[in-house]
């Protein structure tokens, strides 16, 4: 399924963001090449900077991390056990001292164990202490969300479960640009953050990505189309099924849409996003994971506290399946252009 969905692709995912300086020296990068370079940036920039997690010094199962250790030095870059809460625990301790920590979780579907670590240890550290400690020099990455042929254990998308934790900041880049911009605040950020990275878009496409450190701002969506009839909401793969659609429904109704990159899931931009839909009156959310209690369903909650004399129809989420991610069935399971354009239609013509 994904392999069809990635057989061609649109500039608006591969383009930079407003934040990113522009006439700068690039290279063109994938989105894991992207994320190689934003790692390395910060080891070289930042002395007291370490990367590890399961296979990490070998470059990790997708090599997002090759050649960092012949690099950088065994004691910089390293494995560690195939331990998620090891991990974890290992990386909140390592951060209270003010080291600037990057763990690597090896899937987003193994960062369970470690679950009370985050929200337990990290994500309440400063309060806890009443600011004395606290681990905000920590970022957790982790490979996320649909591959095409992953099934229930390597295809999640876990970024409710966390966003319902106060303390901790989740950030989900939609390109190569956006990946090294958000992932170099996100190391910077002073507090806890959770990096997911599509797996699919890491070797999906490449595009130019300045060598230079360059950051984007964390807590901020970006508007990548203007529209005037209905404002689509998504971020990471997603974006590439909700371009898909639109373009299919605007050419059908004679429409224009307004397509907002979350890019950060908590905290959440819902400035720009009351904005977009008092402007357009209608809206549609969509991501991978299962409909109920997804982040949809928070965002939706706002829009109609803050826009409901302003709503032409019923707020519409595309979304997975409330059941375990299948492997034969994931065609039916992932909310793809199909189901978007579907779904942005019955709102437009509500």
């Amino acid at each position: 399924m994904l392999t069809r969905l990635n057989q061609r692709f649109s500039s608006l995912l591969f383009s930079a963001s407003p934040e990113v300086p522009t006439g700068l020296p690039a290279t063109k990068r994938t989105m894991l090449a992207a994320i190689n370079n934003a790692l390395d940036t910060v080891l070289t920039k930042d002395q007291t900077a370490c990367v590890f997690g399961e296979d990490v010094a070998f470059g990790g199962v997708f090599r997002c991390t090759d050649g960092l250790r012949a690099k950088h030095g065994e004691s910089r870059v390293f494995n560690t056990p195939l331990c998620e809460q090891g991990i974890a625990g290992f990386a909140v301790g390592l951060a209270s001292y003010g080291v600037t920590t990057i763990a690597e979780i090896q899937f987003a579907d193994y960062i369970f164990p470690a679950f009370d670590q985050i929200v337990n240890e990290a994500a309440k550290l400063r309060y806890r202490t009443g600011g004395q400690f606290n681990c905000g020099s920590l970022t957790i990455r982790a490979p996320y969300g649909a591959v095409g042929h992953g099934g229930l254990y390597h295809s999640q998308s876990p970024e409710a479960y966390f966003a319902h934790t106060p303390g901790l900041k989740i950030v989900i880049p939609r390109g190569p640009v956006q990946a090294k911009g958000l992932l170099l605040s996100s190391i910077r950020d002073p507090n806890p953050v959770l990096f997911f990275e599509p797996k699919a878009m890491y070797r999906a496409s490449s595009c130019d990505v300045p060598d230079d450190d360059y950051t984007i701002p964390l807590g901020k969506a970006e508007i990548v189309k203007h529209g005037r009839e209905v404002t689509i909401i998504g971020f990471g793969l997603q974006l590439l099924s909700l371009d898909k659609a639109v373009t299919r429904v605007e050419k059908e109704l004679g429409i224009t849409c307004e397509i907002i990159d979350l890019r950060t899931i908590m905290p959440l931009d819902m400035e720009t996003i009351e904005k977009s839909v008092k402007k357009t009156g209608r809206c549609v959310i969509a991501h991978e994971a299962p409909r109920f209690g997804g982040i949809g369903a928070e965002i939706a909650a706002k829009i109609q506290e803050e826009c409901f004399l302003h709503l032409e129809a019923p707020i519409g989420r595309v979304c997975g399946w409330d059941t375990p991610f299948p492997l034969v069935f994931e065609k039916f399971y992932y909310p793809d252009e199909n189901r978007a354009y579907e779904e942005i239609k019955r709102i437009v013509l509500y």
